[in-house]
């Protein structure tokens, strides 16, 4: 076998020849139109990993001509970045000939490496092209992101991955054949992945030339590549759009949904202590009071698992899941929580009124603490009827609204009784 890896023995030569990304690639799509418009502009190409980012940037270059030059921001620093300007700057003294500077995972560079590119790209010295699994948003430059493009790319669909496996296993593989369940498995061994699918198939091809066999079955498949885990980014965006979900099916109510996040989250690696930890965020954000048991629940689960650990402590926490995604939802207490923090934020520090305060002192008592305090279990139904217990000058500014569902139903009805009992203190005040 060839001694280059097979993905790069199979990189696209020309667009066509790039499997998937069609929503970029198509005739009249954002991409394709750049290819054909003549002149490069710069870039940031956003996905995941596999999915073509750098195959397209060498496909630009080839495209108008132009002298590729690769850094990746793992493995670069300053030093890397000053001799690739000096080398475009050689480029375009002694042939004319464009630039185009690709930086892989341009969103390791931190912010005054990303600054170092802005005056070449302005002046026209390359054309960048930065490629990035993470939301560019967040992780690059404002100044370089203004200037550029933003492509996103997507995952390789299995329709895509099926493409490039017969198209390796009929080009360079000496015609490989798979069983359709061998087909099948390796296709989701990628998880949308197109260098992996490659990766993995190497593996396999070696594995069957060594054993002389034409056809790979599901045996061979697994005595490859075993447990081989999908694709997780502990820390990316694939990790914060999966937690996202979950925490969408549990507000929506759906068990289902919310058990299929949890456990993708699981299978593909993530901290089930970070998993307990944002299922007691549900539990107070989006069930709150129409159902305390849920919160309850929640850090039981959490503590369940802390004392049985994995594999049996993740039943506690999926107990948990599906309770908060059948829980009856409120809100409420959500919203109250922050009109409350953003109302003291920007008011000014008012005193605590003197009915409310408290005089354990001769002194204390002398100038009035407490006096006026009325004690509401010795008040009819153990409410001080008309009594305010907010600082002067703030009328009641109604934050917790209570919803009909749950247990917050009763809350509602017992606050609009004690609203109509305040009421009718006031009115008996004025009458006096």
């Amino acid at each position: 076998m060839n001694s280059a890896p097979l993905a790069e023995r199979l990189r696209p030569r020309s667009l066509d020849d790039v499997i998937g990304q069609q929503h970029l690639l198509s005739p009249g799509k954002p991409l394709r139109v750049a290819f054909e418009s003549g002149e490069p502009h710069s870039m940031i190409l956003w996905g995941p990993p596999g999915v073509g980012k750098t195959t397209l940037a060498r496909l630009m270059a080839d495209s108008f001509n132009a002298e590729f030059i690769a850094l990746s921001a793992v493995l670069s620093g300053v030093k890397d970045i000053r001799e690739a300007v000096e080398r475009a700057q050689v480029i375009r003294a002694n042939s004319g000939r464009r630039t185009i500077l690709f930086v892989d995972e341009v969103h390791r560079f931190n912010k005054s490496q990303q600054d170092a590119f802005l005056p070449h790209v302005e002046s026209g010295l390359f054309t960048f092209i930065g490629a990035t699994t993470e939301n560019p948003s967040f992780e690059v430059n404002g100044a370089l992101l203004s200037r550029a493009s933003v492509y996103v790319l997507k995952s390789l669909t299995d329709d895509d991955l099926a493409v490039m496996l017969d198209r390796a296993c009929a080009g360079e593989l000496d015609g490989l054949r798979f069983t359709p369940d061998a087909k099948a498995s390796l296709i989701a061994s990628a998880d949308g992945d197109g260098r992996r699918l490659l990766n993995n198939l190497e593996l396999v091809a070696r594995a069957a030339a060594a054993k002389q066999q034409g056809e790979v079955g599901a045996a061979l498949l697994a005595e490859c590549l075993g447990d081989a885990l999908r694709r997780f980014d502990k820390g990316g965006d694939a990790f914060y759009d999966q937690i996202s979900a979950l925490h969408k099916s549990v507000r929506g109510s759906s068990p289902d949904g919310a058990l299929y996040w949890f456990v993708r989250m699981l299978d593909g690696g993530a901290d089930p202590c970070y998993l307990a930890r944002r299922i007691v965020r549900m539990a107070s954000e989006d069930i709150g009071l129409a159902d305390p048991r849920a919160l309850r629940l929640a850090l039981d689960a959490a503590e369940t698992y802390e004392r049985l650990g994995s594999p049996e402590g993740e039943l506690a926490l999926a107990e948990a899941v599906i309770y908060l995604a059948c829980a009856a939802k409120s809100n409420a207490v959500y919203n109250a929580y922050n009109a409350a923090r953003a109302f003291v934020a920007k008011d000014k520090s008012r005193t605590v009124p003197e009915h409310l305060r408290n005089a354990p002192t001769k002194l204390m008592k002398e100038l009035g603490y407490g006096k006026l305090y009325r004690y509401a279990h010795d008040e009819p139904d153990a409410y001080a009827a008309g009594e305010t217990y907010l600082p002067d000058g703030i009328g009641e500014p109604g934050w917790y609204q209570p919803t009909p569902r749950g247990l917050e139903g009763k809350i509602s009805e017992k606050l609009d009784h004690l609203n109509s009992l305040d009421l009718a203190a006031r009115k008996s005040d004025k009458k006096s």
